[in-house]
């Protein structure tokens, strides 16, 4: 996904999408081990997803601080 895409996310959509990329990073590295994963860059791509998601999560924590 986009950037945009995630920030038009509420705060409660981004930490349950942020849940789900975690199980389904878990379930292509069991993949990836096991030797099944037919597309290892899924793997970097879901890391990027999850680091927005986060990213994002993390600048509206410190923006309500400031508040």
């Amino acid at each position: 996904m986009k950037t945009k895409e995630f920030r038009e996310m509420t705060t409660e959509e981004l930490q349950d999408k942020l849940k789900s990329l975690k199980s389904e990073h878990f379930n292509l590295r069991f993949s990836h081990a096991t030797g099944q994963l037919a597309n290892p860059m899924m793997l970097n791509t879901l890391k990027k997803d999850i680091a927005k998601v986060m990213t994002i999560l993390r600048e509206r924590e410190l923006a309500g601080k400031d508040n």
